[in-house]
């Protein structure tokens, strides 16, 4: 019997409304098109007219409006969809779509059921992380269990919790991850509020930032920069996201050195993933608020200058604090 391939990439068997998903256009008619949810099994949608942009359809990033789980209704919005939208639609589809490809390689190979894969292996990461992407390693999957009804010498039935994956199973699928995913460093930030009102202030506060960067290695190098009084951002680069605990290291290790001069240390972000986009939003912000810096009339003589326990370190040059 041939093992059931089929199966939404998600637990969820519906999106959640506002949530913006990736689409095929299967056939527009006069009123409507018709789509398929790529990303649950190519469950059927519909977006009328009056939702569509008024340029072709080229995208397939759309915005769910309505979600009726009795009939698998589903209404969505072409013109809804916002930039921001699109970007993080994007970046989630082609990580789960790699994600899927590599459970349905292992379900047809191993004639496994791809829906039992993902309830024991796929949909507990997702739950776990957030995303399974980048967590198909040895160490997470050894973690993974399920549990299985067996009958006792007794002649009762028992449960027994077992490994999710047999070894057999669990070998195939590393090299399957080994041969198509080529890991990329996370990079991972903290955002803090850092200040201190002391004889020195900026040099206490340079101190901690250096002993900071000093908590991370070789694997995680920890990097802390100025983003505008009294906001700092850390980050550090890791192929290994259970490593997210170098940075809280070096967030404690700087609280206790600017604690020790009288200064405080509030953690405004925990530390956490990131992508490329949130990169890229903060530098916009900071290169905002280092235009509105240039644009203020400065008067050296100034109440606001007289403020140096907030740290007044070069933006542009946030690698000075190695200099000292």
């Amino acid at each position: 019997m041939a093992s059931n391939l089929e199966c939404r990439m998600y637990e969820s068997p519906y999106p959640e409304v506002d949530m913006a998903v990736m689409i095929q256009v299967k056939r527009i008619e006069d009123t409507c098109a018709y789509v398929s949810l790529l990303e649950y099994n190519n469950i059927e949608g519909m977006i009328l007219l009056s939702e569509l942009a008024k340029r072709r359809i080229r995208s397939i990033n759309i915005m769910v409006i309505t979600v009726d789980g009795d009939s698998g209704y589903i209404d969505l919005s072409k013109r809804r969809v916002s930039e921001d939208d699109i970007a993080s639609c994007e970046e989630r589809y082609n990580k789960s779509k790699l994600v899927h490809s590599i459970m349905r390689h292992l379900a047809e190979t191993m004639q496994l059921d791809l829906e039992d894969l993902y309830i024991h292996v796929g949909w507990p990461l997702y739950r776990r992380y957030g995303h399974a992407y980048e967590l198909l390693i040895d160490t997470i999957l050894d973690s993974l269990t399920r549990e299985v009804k067996e009958v006792g010498p007794d002649g009762k039935e028992v449960t027994k919790v077992v490994p999710a994956l047999t070894e057999e199973v669990k070998d195939a699928l590393i090299k399957n991850i080994r041969r198509r995913m080529t890991p990329q460093p996370m990079k991972i930030r903290a955002d803090i509020e850092m200040k201190c009102f002391q004889f020195d202030g900026v040099l206490h506060i340079k101190e901690a930032m250096r002993i900071a960067e000093a908590s991370g290695n070789d694997d995680c190098p920890v990097k802390i920069k100025l983003v505008a009084a009294p906001l700092y951002v850390l980050t550090t680069q890791t192929l290994d996201k259970v490593r997210i605990r170098v940075l809280t290291d070096a967030i404690e290790a700087c609280t206790e050195k600017i604690g020790s001069h009288g200064g405080r240390l509030v953690v405004k972000e925990a530390p956490r993933a990131v992508t490329e986009r949130d990169d890229n939003l903060l530098a916009e912000h900071m290169r905002k608020l280092n235009q509105s810096n240039q644009e203020v009339n400065g008067d050296d003589d100034s109440e606001e200058e007289e403020d140096t326990g907030m740290g007044e370190i070069d933006v542009e040059r946030p690698s000075g604090v190695h200099e000292l």
